[in-house]
Protein backbone atom coordinates (compact mmCIF):
# COMPACT_ATOMS: atom_id res chain seq x y z
CA UNK A 1 0.00 0.00 0.00
CA UNK A 2 2.55 3.06 1.08
CA UNK A 3 1.39 6.75 0.88
CA UNK A 4 -1.21 5.22 -1.78
CA UNK A 5 -4.73 5.92 -1.67
CA UNK A 6 -4.39 8.37 1.02
CA UNK A 7 -2.40 10.75 -0.63
CA UNK A 8 0.82 10.47 1.42
CA UNK A 9 3.26 9.29 -1.48
CA UNK A 10 7.08 10.04 -1.78
CA UNK A 11 9.48 9.01 -3.87
CA UNK A 12 13.14 8.82 -4.65
CA UNK A 13 15.77 7.89 -6.96
CA UNK A 14 16.15 4.57 -7.92
CA UNK A 15 19.28 2.00 -7.31
CA UNK A 16 19.74 -1.63 -9.30
CA UNK A 17 22.35 -4.40 -8.97
CA UNK A 18 26.16 -4.12 -10.59
CA UNK A 19 26.79 -4.72 -14.39
CA UNK A 20 27.06 -8.02 -15.33
CA UNK A 21 30.39 -9.10 -14.62
CA UNK A 22 31.21 -6.97 -11.46
CA UNK A 23 32.73 -8.58 -8.57
CA UNK A 24 29.82 -9.96 -5.77
CA UNK A 25 29.28 -7.59 -3.34
CA UNK A 26 29.44 -8.50 0.42
CA UNK A 27 25.71 -7.23 0.98
CA UNK A 28 22.84 -7.02 -1.37
CA UNK A 29 19.83 -5.20 -0.29
CA UNK A 30 16.70 -6.14 -2.41
CA UNK A 31 14.28 -3.76 -1.07
CA UNK A 32 10.80 -3.22 -2.35
CA UNK A 33 9.23 0.76 -2.47
CA UNK A 34 5.89 1.86 -1.46
CA UNK A 35 2.80 3.13 -3.87
CA UNK A 36 3.47 6.17 -6.18
CA UNK A 37 7.07 6.27 -5.25
CA UNK A 38 9.42 6.36 -8.25
CA UNK A 39 11.14 2.94 -9.39
CA UNK A 40 13.67 2.09 -7.08
CA UNK A 41 14.33 1.58 -3.23
CA UNK A 42 11.64 4.72 -2.59
CA UNK A 43 12.49 6.97 0.71
CA UNK A 44 12.09 4.58 3.15
CA UNK A 45 14.51 2.07 1.86
CA UNK A 46 17.11 4.80 1.09
CA UNK A 47 17.13 5.54 4.64
CA UNK A 48 17.10 2.13 5.68
CA UNK A 49 20.64 1.66 2.80
CA UNK A 50 22.35 4.61 4.22
CA UNK A 51 21.70 3.61 7.77
CA UNK A 52 23.24 0.04 6.69
CA UNK A 53 26.19 1.41 5.25
CA UNK A 54 27.10 3.21 8.34
CA UNK A 55 27.14 0.59 10.02
CA UNK A 56 29.17 -1.71 7.40
CA UNK A 57 32.44 0.57 6.88
CA UNK A 58 34.81 -1.35 4.52
CA UNK A 59 31.79 -3.96 3.13
CA UNK A 60 30.30 -3.39 -0.18
CA UNK A 61 26.65 -2.92 -0.32
CA UNK A 62 24.97 -3.20 -3.20
CA UNK A 63 21.39 -2.13 -3.21
CA UNK A 64 18.26 -3.53 -5.97
CA UNK A 65 15.18 -1.68 -5.89
CA UNK A 66 12.57 -4.38 -6.55
CA UNK A 67 10.71 -3.66 -9.98
CA UNK A 68 6.36 -3.46 -9.59
CA UNK A 69 4.37 -1.16 -10.38
CA UNK A 70 3.64 0.02 -7.07
CA UNK A 71 0.25 1.19 -8.21
CA UNK A 72 -3.16 1.07 -6.88
CA UNK A 73 -3.77 -2.09 -8.16
CA UNK A 74 -2.58 -4.44 -5.24
CA UNK A 75 -2.90 -7.64 -6.86
CA UNK A 76 0.08 -6.34 -9.05
CA UNK A 77 2.30 -6.42 -6.52
CA UNK A 78 2.55 -10.05 -7.71
CA UNK A 79 5.28 -8.72 -9.86
CA UNK A 80 7.12 -7.84 -7.31
CA UNK A 81 6.92 -11.09 -5.86
CA UNK A 82 8.37 -12.49 -8.95
CA UNK A 83 10.91 -9.48 -9.28
CA UNK A 84 12.35 -10.13 -6.22
CA UNK A 85 12.48 -13.99 -5.83
CA UNK A 86 14.12 -13.74 -9.00
CA UNK A 87 17.16 -11.48 -7.91
CA UNK A 88 17.69 -13.05 -4.72
CA UNK A 89 18.02 -16.65 -6.38
CA UNK A 90 20.13 -15.13 -9.19
CA UNK A 91 21.87 -13.61 -6.61
CA UNK A 92 22.37 -16.64 -4.69
CA UNK A 93 23.38 -18.73 -7.61
CA UNK A 94 26.40 -16.27 -8.99
CA UNK A 95 27.07 -14.65 -5.86
CA UNK A 96 26.63 -17.10 -3.21
CA UNK A 97 28.90 -15.42 -0.98
CA UNK A 98 26.54 -12.62 -0.65
CA UNK A 99 24.60 -12.01 2.27
CA UNK A 100 21.06 -10.92 1.22
CA UNK A 101 19.07 -8.34 3.11
CA UNK A 102 14.92 -8.07 1.77
CA UNK A 103 13.10 -5.59 2.42
CA UNK A 104 10.13 -3.21 1.88
CA UNK A 105 7.86 -0.31 2.72
CA UNK A 106 4.22 -0.51 3.04
CA UNK A 107 2.71 -2.21 -0.18
CA UNK A 108 6.55 -3.11 -1.28
CA UNK A 109 6.35 -4.68 2.78
CA UNK A 110 3.18 -6.93 1.85
CA UNK A 111 5.40 -7.60 -1.82
CA UNK A 112 8.13 -9.04 0.46
CA UNK A 113 6.44 -10.77 2.85
CA UNK A 114 5.02 -12.61 -0.03
CA UNK A 115 8.19 -13.46 -1.51
CA UNK A 116 8.99 -15.08 1.97
CA UNK A 117 6.17 -17.54 1.51
CA UNK A 118 5.84 -21.56 1.84
CA UNK A 119 2.81 -21.84 -0.22
CA UNK A 120 1.20 -19.36 -2.91
CA UNK A 121 -1.13 -17.47 -0.87
CA UNK A 122 -4.76 -17.64 -2.78
CA UNK A 123 -5.14 -14.60 -4.20
CA UNK A 124 -2.07 -14.28 -5.56
CA UNK A 125 -1.41 -14.71 -8.90
CA UNK A 126 1.44 -15.95 -10.25
CA UNK A 127 3.16 -16.82 -13.64
CA UNK A 128 2.90 -20.48 -14.52
CA UNK A 129 6.30 -22.16 -12.79
CA UNK A 130 6.85 -19.40 -10.58
CA UNK A 131 6.12 -20.56 -6.92
CA UNK A 132 7.98 -20.66 -3.13
CA UNK A 133 11.73 -19.76 -3.47
CA UNK A 134 13.60 -23.39 -2.72
CA UNK A 135 14.67 -24.32 0.84
CA UNK A 136 17.96 -23.69 -0.10
CA UNK A 137 17.44 -20.08 -1.29
CA UNK A 138 16.85 -19.01 2.74
CA UNK A 139 20.33 -19.52 3.99
CA UNK A 140 21.40 -16.41 1.49
CA UNK A 141 18.84 -14.23 3.14
CA UNK A 142 19.94 -13.49 6.43
CA UNK A 143 17.55 -10.70 7.45
CA UNK A 144 14.33 -9.49 6.78
CA UNK A 145 13.42 -5.80 7.55
CA UNK A 146 9.59 -4.70 6.71
CA UNK A 147 8.38 -1.05 7.31
CA UNK A 148 4.48 -0.07 7.75
CA UNK A 149 3.03 -3.44 6.72
CA UNK A 150 -0.37 -3.43 5.68
CA UNK A 151 -2.86 -4.98 8.29
CA UNK A 152 -5.65 -7.08 7.40
CA UNK A 153 -8.34 -4.59 8.22
CA UNK A 154 -6.00 -1.96 5.76
CA UNK A 155 -6.08 -4.80 3.00
CA UNK A 156 -9.94 -4.96 3.56
CA UNK A 157 -9.98 -1.06 2.92
CA UNK A 158 -8.50 -1.43 -0.51
CA UNK A 159 -8.98 -5.01 -1.95
CA UNK A 160 -10.81 -7.51 -0.10
CA UNK A 161 -9.04 -10.50 -1.81
CA UNK A 162 -5.67 -9.39 -0.88
CA UNK A 163 -4.38 -12.62 0.86
CA UNK A 164 -3.39 -12.37 4.14
CA UNK A 165 0.27 -11.44 5.09
CA UNK A 166 2.37 -13.74 6.37
CA UNK A 167 6.21 -14.56 6.74
CA UNK A 168 7.28 -18.28 5.95
CA UNK A 169 8.53 -20.20 8.39
CA UNK A 170 12.20 -20.51 7.02
CA UNK A 171 12.75 -16.61 7.10
CA UNK A 172 10.32 -15.74 10.33
CA UNK A 173 13.38 -16.17 13.46
CA UNK A 174 15.41 -13.52 10.99
CA UNK A 175 12.45 -10.76 10.12
CA UNK A 176 11.98 -7.70 11.61
CA UNK A 177 8.64 -5.57 11.39
CA UNK A 178 8.44 -2.19 12.24
CA UNK A 179 5.19 0.08 12.56
CA UNK A 180 5.25 3.88 14.13
CA UNK A 181 2.30 4.16 16.41
CA UNK A 182 -0.84 5.44 15.01
CA UNK A 183 0.23 4.58 11.42
CA UNK A 184 -3.24 3.69 9.32
CA UNK A 185 -1.65 1.23 7.26
CA UNK A 186 -0.39 -1.28 9.72
CA UNK A 187 -1.48 0.12 13.47
CA UNK A 188 -5.58 -1.05 13.70
CA UNK A 189 -7.49 2.06 14.15
CA UNK A 190 -4.55 4.53 13.35
CA UNK A 191 -5.36 8.04 12.35
CA UNK A 192 -1.93 9.43 12.06
CA UNK A 193 -1.06 9.78 8.21
CA UNK A 194 2.12 11.37 9.14
CA UNK A 195 3.29 8.27 10.84
CA UNK A 196 3.48 6.52 7.22
CA UNK A 197 5.75 8.55 6.12
CA UNK A 198 7.92 9.04 9.45
CA UNK A 199 9.90 5.48 9.02
CA UNK A 200 12.96 7.49 7.20
CA UNK A 201 13.16 10.06 10.30
CA UNK A 202 11.51 8.39 13.68
CA UNK A 203 14.63 6.31 14.44
CA UNK A 204 13.26 3.10 12.60
CA UNK A 205 15.62 3.06 9.93
CA UNK A 206 18.63 3.01 12.30
CA UNK A 207 16.55 0.25 14.37
CA UNK A 208 16.57 -1.89 11.26
CA UNK A 209 19.91 -1.67 10.42
CA UNK A 210 20.91 -2.65 13.89
CA UNK A 211 18.93 -5.50 13.61
CA UNK A 212 20.08 -6.56 10.07
CA UNK A 213 23.74 -6.31 10.96
CA UNK A 214 23.08 -8.50 13.99
CA UNK A 215 21.65 -10.90 11.46
CA UNK A 216 24.88 -10.46 8.53
CA UNK A 217 27.57 -10.15 11.17
CA UNK A 218 26.61 -11.77 14.42
CA UNK A 219 29.89 -11.19 16.00
CA UNK A 220 29.94 -7.92 15.41
CA UNK A 221 26.89 -7.07 16.83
Amino acid sequence: MGPQAMGLAEAAPGLGTAAPGASCPDVEVVFARGTFEAPGVGVTGQAFVDALNVRLPGKSVQVYGVDYPASLNFSEAADGVVDASHEIESMAANCPTTKIVLGGYSQGAAAAAYTTFDTVPVGIALPDGAGPMPAAIAPHVEAVVLFGTPDRWFLDLVDHSAPPIAIGQLYAAKTLQLCATGDPVCFPGGLDRSAHSSYKTNGMADQAAEFAVGQLYPASS
